[in-house]
């Protein structure tokens, strides 16, 4: 079984969603939003959670950055789609197929990263708080 490893750049609300799906598929994208898109790198997924999530009133703010594995041959269903500079790559994946998609996840999803950004204040609930302690705790333990 080959994989590929795909990142994803979430506000609080998509996080909570989720958690709540326990790490193991993204929720329905919104009636307007008609791909659901992960990105191919890391840097990437940091450089849109630390300057957009993080000035997103609807996502409280933060910034999370997930990386997951899914099955190498759902993805290459969907070329990769450069929209911007050299490692700005992404796959579109129209939202009608998402939950395939979510499907073809090898594991569960992990949470990398979080930004926060200056307007934020507190977590919307206490699984989100644990979770923001937790990743400070093992990215100052690197």
């Amino acid at each position: 079984m080959n994989t590929t490893t795909l990142y994803r750049p979430v506000g609080e609300k998509e996080m909570i969603l989720i958690m709540e799906n326990n790490y193991q598929k993204f929720p329905p994208r919104l009636e307007w939003q008609p791909i659901f898109y992960p990105v191919l790198n890391e840097s990437y997924a940091s450089e849109i959670a630390e300057k957009w999530n993080t000035r997103d009133e609807a996502g409280n703010y933060l910034g999370f950055v997930t990386r997951f594995e899914v099955l190498q041959e759902v993805a290459d269903r969907y070329p990769a789609q450069n929209v911007g500079a050299k490692n700005h790559n992404e796959l579109w994946v129209p939202s009608e197929e998402l939950e395939i998609f979510n499907k073809a996840i090898v594991g569960k999803i992990e949470v990398l990263q979080v930004f926060i950004g200056k307007d934020y204040e507190k977590p919307a609930n206490d699984e989100v708080g644990n979770l923001l302690l937790n990743i400070k705790k093992t990215n100052d333990d690197q």
